[in-house]
């Protein structure tokens, strides 16, 4: 199957195979061909260039898109999309002046979602969570990290792993799963930290290691939650069962978490509305991707992660929506790229960048994903008529796109 795309405005994000992220500067350029055509061949991108080199090809599919912009779909590095019921409550409670750690307090939060989760069978729940996958598809995102962590239990995390796998089984898109039992502490663990860290380790991650459920391993570090010390035990046990590390850390406060993500070779650290100079200097002598997620800022109105003195400090960033049912109820790529550049005073070529190949290298698929590249998967965006692809994030509530291919698979 054959799709060629011709007469296309701007073709965005142009790289060669070796490029696997970008970072400091680098992140300011993004690589485009105008009035470009892309060739697609089966599940892969099999050739592009500009419109005035385009050889005579035969295509099962041909599709103008005078006007339009194209470019890699969107690679989404931090989700917890799996989940069951909703938090629509915890909304209220914010509203009329609750805080996230007074809501915690009082029974809400994670310990809320994993009661509802535990009450839910696998097949509602996947039922449920199918839903928010289809729709994200439509809005553009070609790539997907799930992580388990509403459950807290072994079935219940088993559970939720069980259903990531199945989403990834059914559906073109490519899903990537993380393990997070270390979300939360039990209500009857609260006291016995250790002993519910022994119950992660001795009976969780063998289990999923046997059914082989989880690619990555993840783990709350923050006051009030896991501290550095129990999240390095975290750390430490995946790497035994070949889990690499994509933590969530410095949301609310900064407690050298970073550091020992930096030591223990994490992927990726997430969240970082709080992020010191010593945190910086640690990240720029090492291999860990930081990721922001800025959707969750405006939904719970906390600090955003401090773009600007971070990329100019030369550091790479990623951006992912953190879509879960308490902090952000919402998967759309669109407005995380829009919110980047309007509060985190990204440049469009910045969150572009964020939102794609740095995507990827956080997720692990640099080498499948994340740009125009011959011989990666042909998983593409096709803008409706524009005047730059500027519009994508000006427009911040229009949906301005028109199609979404994903492995050659038209989703819209």
């Amino acid at each position: 199957m054959k799709t060629l795309i011709t007469n296309i405005q701007e073709l965005l994000q142009i790289r060669d195979a070796s490029i696997k992220k970008v970072s400091g500067a680098e992140m300011k350029l993004l690589p485009t061909i105008k009035n470009a055509y892309l060739l697609l061949e089966d599940d892969c991108i099999a050739d592009f260039g500009s419109m005035e080199n385009c050889p005579n090809l035969t295509a099962d599919v041909t599709i103008d898109a005078t006007g339009k912009v194209v470019l890699p779909t969107w690679c989404d590095s931090h989700t917890h999309i799996v989940y069951a019921g909703n938090r629509v409550l915890e909304f209220v409670d914010r509203i009329n002046g609750l805080s996230y750690e007074e809501i915690a307090n009082r029974g809400g939060g994670i310990l809320n979602s994993a009661k509802k989760l535990n009450e839910t069978t696998e097949e509602e729940l996947y039922n449920q969570s199918k839903v928010r996958l289809e729709e994200v598809m439509q809005q553009g995102t070609g790539a997907v990290e799930i992580k388990s962590g509403y459950g807290l239990t072994v079935e219940g995390e088993l559970k939720m792993l069980r259903v990531i796998k199945r989403l990834s089984q059914n559906y073109p898109i490519k899903i990537k799963a993380t393990f997070l039992g270390a979300h939360a502490f039990p209500i009857e663990y609260k006291d016995n930290h250790s002993g519910y860290i022994d119950l992660i380790i001795n009976e969780m991650l063998p289990k999923i290691a046997t059914e082989n459920l989880a690619d990555y391993i993840d783990a709350f570090c923050e006051t009030g939650y896991f501290s550095v010390e129990e999240t390095e035990r975290i750390m430490e046990a995946g790497k035994k069962y070949g889990l690499i590390a994509k933590i969530h850390v410095n949301q609310f406060n900064a407690i050298n978490g970073i550091a020992a993500c930096v030591k223990h070779n994490a992927l990726s650290v997430d969240h970082l509305e709080v992020v010191t100079d010593e945190d910086i200097a640690v990240l720029k002598n090492s291999e860990t991707m930081p990721v922001a997620l800025p959707s969750c800022s405006y939904f719970i109105s906390i600090p955003y992660t401090p773009a600007r003195r971070m990329l100019d400090a030369g550091l790479p960033l990623a951006l992912a929506t953190d879509f879960n049912p308490g902090t952000t109820p919402s998967g759309n790529m669109n407005f995380v790229v829009a919110t980047a550049c309007i509060k985190m005073k990204m440049t469009p070529e910045e969150a572009l960048n964020a939102a794609t190949i740095n995507g990827a290298y956080a997720m692990g698929i640099s080498n499948t994903h994340g740009s125009i590249t011959i011989g990666k998967k042909a998983n593409i965006i096709i803008s409706k008529e524009v005047t730059s692809y500027y519009q994508l994030p000006y427009a911040f509530g229009t949906n301005l796109i028109e199609q979404v291919i994903i492995e050659g698979k038209r989703i819209q």
